[in-house]
Order: C-alpha cells, then structure tokens, then sequence
C-alpha cells in the first residue's frame, strides 16, 4: 500500500462531498473544476509560466470541457491517441494537435479527413519508417519522426542515428513538412527519482545527438517532445532543453487530474487529485470486508491492485475487484462503514478510468455546477459516412 504515502497530505474527502450527493447515482466521476485550475497552473509555473512549453496529452482530459481549460490557461498544443480525441481538441480550441499512434489505412484517412475539416489547426503525426510516408502525401498533415527511447512500444531506436536522419531526409523529399522529434520516456516510471532521472538524461544526451547529426546534414529540427508525467521532472532539470535550438516541449497529461501513481511519481510538487470515483457502500459480506459499487468497470485495474486509494479512509485496503464489485478489507479494529455511505477513491491509473464514464459531474467550491460529457472517450464509429 505504499501508493497511501502519496495523498497523506490530502486524506480528506471533504473537497468531494457535495450537498447534492444524495441524488447522484453512484458510481460517479467527480471532477473538481478548482483543482484542476490548480494542477493546469502548477505546471505551467514549473515551466516558467510558459504554456508553450507544454503539449499534454489529452487521452487524460478526456473532456472537451477540460480541453478548453487548458486552452483558457494558454496551452494551444496538445497530444492525442486517438481520431476522436483530434476531433474534440480541434473542437475546444486547440492550434497544434499531434496524434502521438501510429496510424495506417483507414485511421490516417480518417485523419487526413479531420485535417481538411479543421484548417486552421495544425495536425502532425508519426512515422517510424518510409513506407508510412505515401499514406500522407497531398495533405496538410505535418511529421514527426517517434524516436524509440529503449521503451520498444513504437518508433526508431535511439541507438540509430543514422537511420532517423534518412527518415527525416524522405519527409521533406516526399513533400510533407517534418516537424521534429517525439520521445516518451513512460518506461522509466517504474525507478525511483534519482535513477529515472540519470536514465532519462543519458536518453537525452542521447536525442540532442541525434539533432547534432541532423543539423550537420542540413536538417533542422523545429519540435522536440519529451516525458509524459514520470520524466517530467527529468526533463525540466536537463538544462540543454533550455538552450537548445529547437521549442522543447514536454507532454504529461495525468498531472491535470493527478492519480495516486502520479501524486507517488512526484511527491515534491504541489499536485492535487482532482478526479476522483463517488462509490457507495453496498454489501457486509464478511466481518472485515465491505464492497462497494465500483469494480474495474469504473476504476482501471490496468494498473495492477490496488486500484484505488479511499480518501479519508487510510483503514481501507482495496482488494481484487470484479466488474461491478470492489471489496475492501478494514483494518482490525477500524469502524465498519455502513451501507449506503459514501466513500471517494482517488483511482491509480486516471486516465482509463475517466474513459469508463459517459458523463462528468463537474464541481466547484463543493457545489456541482454542471454535468459534462466524457465527450472524447471511446472512439468513433468504424465506418464514417
């Protein structure tokens, strides 16, 4: 349970518990509007109040109404996996959009198409190799070149220089415009601090040769992209990004709503969780263990179990959940919550968990204030007419 250090300093529920919580339908996705604001600010102050260092990937925002928080606070560029996470950022407001997946067939004409409806957004995307270049061709689509950082989920190894500048060449050969390089470091969220830290910067030393060698063969790199939320603070502390030639940008995107792992991954900031799961109580079924309504359906458990930390409650300890059913056991010699009380859980891994809900129960000051569509999650329909 060590997650449980992480959100100590912020145990209470009392944030979440709203005058209207008797009539909402549990489980229910809790977003307070306030500290969102705070965690949007928070990172831009950690990065020198300059939006425009900050692409954040929206596949956590989920919502076009945090979108356009975002937008309200300055940050125009933004990251996404998906066709329609494209098309609710290109609808709140966003300049600059790159979808950070790789795309073939009918996903990129499905993109190329959003690109055309959207004219005055910059859309870019990925490539790893030549043969995806042709899908492109004709289009106002912009690329990056995904540079592999040793995560061997996607893109070009950053050990093959020399491969990334024959693909940087056959971009602008091919007509297209390139943008830069894109680097998500994810895989270093599993060491603590000081070693993700030393691991990212080696990567780092490693990409600023890779524009060395680019720059050398007459290649300029406008963008480069780095860290999701656990090398956020490894990219802010390599102090070449900040004399560097090209606009650095980092991309993390939990940090808008701070789930337990994030608040864990970075402990010395000033982050909130701002989403959380209202769950009721709903079954005794043995001396020590209660259940309540919200099994992995409601909160990932993609991220292993735990899935959930209980605000206020540091006595409860979420066990392995079903679809519907989440049971924890109560500490020996802790009260028993009864059935039908509310319990607020801060979920570990956000950004599945908002994609579980159709709607949003949005609040501010300990009021709801409105209802809001989940309006990116899922995907769109297979065949668009």
């Amino acid at each position: 349970m060590a997650l449980d250090i992480a959100i100590q300093p912020f145990a209470s529920a009392a944030a979440f518990r709203v005058p209207e919580a008797a009539r909402i339908l549990t489980p229910a996705l809790l977003i307070d509007r306030d500290r969102v604001q705070h965690n949007i600010a928070t990172t831009l102050h950690l990065l020198g109040d300059n939006p425009n260092r900050w692409r954040p990937h929206v596949k956590t925002a989920k919502l076009g109404y945090v979108m356009r928080m975002l937008v309200e606070a300055g940050v125009r560029q933004f990251k996404c996996a998906t066709s329609l996470e494209l098309s609710v950022a290109c609808q709140a407001g966003a300049d600059d959009v790159l979808v950070a997946y790789p795309l073939v067939g009918a996903n990129a004409a499905r993109v190329r198409q959003i690109a055309e409806q959207h004219g005055g957004v910059a859309i870019s995307v990925l490539v790893e190799n030549e043969s995806q270049l042709a899908q492109w061709s004709g289009s106002s689509v912009s690329v990056f070149v995904d540079v592999n950082p040793g995560m061997n989920r996607t893109g070009v190894a950053d050990d093959q220089p020399d491969r990334i500048l024959r693909l940087s060449k056959s971009i602008s050969a091919s007509g297209l415009r390139f943008r830069g390089l894109h680097y998500y470091d994810g895989h270093l969220s599993k060491y603590s601090i000081a070693e993700r830290c030393g691991k990212a910067h080696s990567g780092y030393e490693r990409l600023m040769n890779i524009v060395r060698l680019l720059s050398t063969h007459a290649v300029e790199v406008p963008e480069v992209i780095t860290a999701g939320t656990p090398a956020f603070p490894c990219s802010l502390s390599f102090a070449p990004f900040s004399r560097a030639p090209f606009v650095h940008r980092v991309s993390p995107g939990t940090v808008v709503y701070c789930d337990a792992t994030s608040l864990s991954q970075l402990p010395e900031y000033e982050y909130l969780p701002a989403a959380v799961v209202m769950s009721r109580v709903v079954s005794h079924p043995a001396p020590e263990i209660i259940t309540c309504d919200a099994g992995h359906k409601t909160v990932s458990a993609d991220a292993g179990i735990p899935t959930c930390m209980v605000l206020g409650h540091p006595e409860l300890e979420p066990l392995v959940p079903s679809e519907e059913h989440l049971p924890m056991r109560v500490a020996d010699g802790a009260a028993v919550p009864a059935i039908g009380e509310l319990l607020y859980l801060v979920p570990r891994h956000v950004c599945p968990t908002v994609n579980n809900f159709d709607d949003a129960v949005i609040i501010s000051d300990r009021n709801v204030i409105a209802i809001e569509s989940v309006s990116a999650r899922g995907r769109e329909r297979p065949i668009q007419i």
